[in-house]
């Protein structure tokens, strides 16, 4: 069988001008985290299996990929069903590894904690514009704090970030799974089902209001449907007196994050209370929050809280939110913007002609360090017969000097 020169599909190979924007943005992210006293830490790629299917994670637990037992525990002589044969797989995000992560090392770790992680996930996804079925996660969360301090430091931090990367008029759409389980509740669907009715009324953006209307009169009484849209009909954005009695029934702290976010803010942004917002996890247990970006058309990051996860690894409830940016398409943005990394070091060439005698290439080489200890950029390669065409590679690569070496 012969060798496959392209990637897996749903991934991609990095070229050095991408992978310049990528570490330059990483930097970028680990500086500002660290400033608001995020710590990084890291989690495997690879979870236990039982722990990626504990139905927490909504539609990415149909996207896993899962790993065959090894050695002498991978028998195929019996049942080959996959839960017979698997017993890992590769984690489809970072906050299910967090939880797991902090119930182990809890005691070790300061109260709150306050977690940056930054590392590869994967899903079976379909690919498209801005997704991969390998990409890089970038999430901050907050760890053991029951009050919405966490919520405004969470969107003052990421939108930080974004303003630092250049990126300005976005909107953090805002709103809480407990408004979303009253306003079902109050319509009288059943709880058993608010799962499902969030997934329908997540597709808002997708198929509007007549589709998330003809979906769910599928299955439930037209007046249940009738008075449940009508809360979502003509909405500005802006609390009305009837939000503001909910929120208050439920204790619902979105009023005062609002607030408390638009007074402080320094990143030019809009928060904006969604009612529609849902967030896919099933994990969500409080306020949720996405970034929308009109360049993009979509989401270009998320998250919320999800008290209820680390207790299911210790029995007892931990608070917990999390704030993930979607890193691989704030990466795109910026390529297709044309960015560049700024104040990148002055980078040189030399090109050394292939008969140069050994003593004058010492000399060439003892040039190029003290240039580089001085902070410049220097490659050192071998002079091509086409020394107009490398020139050109190298000037589009970035070098702005090219220094010829001739052995006469």
């Amino acid at each position: 069988m012969p060798l496959t020169k392209k990637p897996v599909t749903g991934m991609k190979d990095i070229l050095p001008e991408e992978m310049a924007v990528r570490n330059y943005c990483i930097n970028v992210i680990r500086e500002t985290y660290a400033a608001f006293g995020f710590s990084s830490i890291d989690t495997p790629v690879v979870e236990h299996i039982e722990n990626l299917l504990s139905k927490q994670g909504g539609e990415n637990e149909k996207l896993i990929f899962k790993i065959l037992k090894r050695g002498e525990k991978l028998d195929l002589s019996g049942p080959t069903t996959e839960e017979a044969v698997t017993d890992s797989g590769l984690r489809y995000d970072l906050t299910l590894p967090l939880a797991r992560y902090y119930s182990a090392h809890a005691a070790e770790l300061p109260s709150p904690f306050k977690a940056l992680q930054i590392g590869s996930v994967f899903r079976a996804d379909r690919p498209q514009r801005g997704r991969f079925r390998q990409f890089t996660q970038c999430d901050i969360d907050v760890l053991g704090d029951p009050s919405p301090l966490s919520e405004i430091d969470l969107i003052l931090a990421t939108t930080s970030v974004l303003e630092k990367l250049g990126f300005k008029g976005f909107t953090i759409r805002i709103n809480d799974r407990k408004l979303l389980r009253a306003i079902a509740g109050k319509a009288g669907f059943p709880e058993e089902d608010f799962e499902k009715i969030f997934i329908t009324l997540d597709k808002m953006d997708k198929i509007g209001m007549d589709g998330v209307r003809a979906e769910l009169s599928e299955h439930y009484p037209e007046d249940a449907v009738q008075s449940y849209l009508s809360q979502f009909a003509d909405r500005e954005g802006a609390l009305s007196e009837a939000d503001l009695r909910l929120m208050e029934e439920v204790g619902s702290e979105l009023p005062g994050i609002i607030a408390a976010v638009d007074a402080v803010k320094s990143a030019d942004f809009r928060v904006q209370y969604d009612p529609t917002l849902v967030r896919g996890m099933g994990y969500y247990t409080g306020p949720i929050f996405e970034i929308a970006m009109d360049e993009y058309g979509g989401s270009v990051g998320g998250g919320g809280r999800y008290d209820g996860m680390i207790g299911r690894f210790t029995g007892q409830e931990t608070p917990a939110v999390g704030f993930s940016i979607g890193f691989e398409r704030i990466i795109m943005l910026l390529l297709e913007r044309g960015f560049s990394v700024p104040g990148s070091a002055e980078k040189t060439a030399f090109l050394v002609d292939k008969k140069m005698p050994f003593a004058k290439t010492a000399e060439i080489f003892r040039e190029a360090m003290a240039l580089r200890a001085s902070g410049h950029t220097v490659d050192i390669a071998q002079m091509k017969k086409n020394r107009k065409f490398q020139k050109e590679q190298l000037t589009q690569a970035g070098y702005t000097e090219i220094r010829e070496f001739f052995s006469e």
